[in-house]
Order: C-alpha cells, then structure tokens, then sequence
C-alpha cells in the first residue's frame, strides 16, 4: 500500500485492491499472554502484538540510509525495542513473548554487551518481563509481509 501512494504510481490492480482488505484485529485480553512478532530486512521493519494467533495490532517502517547500514542483527533489536515502546501500556508489568527469526536474540540476556547500541537497547528493554524465543523465518509470514512492504 506505502508504494501505491508513492507520486505519480497509484494504478488499480490485483495488488491494490488485496492492499485494502484489511484484517479483523482482536481486541485484548488482558489475562492472556501478549506475543509480538518482528522481522526486519534491508529496507524495513516490521512488528505484531498478537494473542492466540490473532492480531491486535500492526507496525511498520521504512528504514533511513543510516539504519539499512546496519546488521541485520541490529534492526532485529532495535525492531523489538520499538516494538516494545509502541505497545507497552499493554506489555508492562505483565510476561509477554517475543518471537523473532534471528536466533541470536533468543539469548538476549546472556550476551556479553560489547557495544554501545548493545547497551542503548537493552537497558531500554529494563522492567519488561519477556522471553525471547525463536521463529524460522518462513513461519514468520505477518511480520515478515509487513517490512516487505517497505521494499518496493
């Protein structure tokens, strides 16, 4: 949809009319746990604030020329560090579970901080109660499509 409103780009087709049908969100539940999925590629980041596999909520960006520079490592971080703002009236002070594709993340809290983004980021993440865990990447379809939109 991002690229459909681009100047001088909009063309009704196929593409463009799936671009308009929109899901059914879920309204929360606050005495089930909260699942946020995120993705990240070269061009963009996506993130879901799920329960019981239904979304509640989506996020999306395009990233700048600085932020593409980086490892994909990083903007998988710093997807689950903004991911963690957006939502956290809903996520503070309860446990939630972060799914990612980058398995190194699983063990977020066990690394040795050996930089400064390192450091930035986590202590960002302090006085969440979550758990890192792991998602192969072509399991992680709606975080995943929501960066990819970002690529065209």
């Amino acid at each position: 949809m991002t690229a459909l409103l681009k100047k001088h780009s909009f063309q009704w087709s196929t593409a463009a009319q799936t671009a308009q049908i929109a899901p059914v969100l879920a309204l929360p539940d606050f005495t089930k746990t909260f699942v946020v999925e995120v993705d990240a590629s070269g061009g963009g980041i996506g993130a879901v604030l799920m329960q019981d596999s239904h979304p509640l909520a989506y996020m999306s960006k395009a990233l700048s020329p600085k932020h593409q520079a980086m490892s994909t490592y990083e903007k998988e971080f710093m997807t689950v560090v903004l991911a963690a703002e957006k939502w956290r009236p809903y996520l503070l002070g309860r446990h939630f579970v972060i799914k990612t594709d980058h398995y190194s993340l699983k063990y977020l809290m066990e690394q040795k901080i050996t930089t400064t983004f390192q450091s930035k980021w986590l202590s960002k993440l302090m006085g969440y109660d979550y758990e890192v865990s792991y998602k192969k990447g072509k399991e992680n379809v709606v975080a995943n499509g929501l960066f990819r939109m970002h690529a065209a």
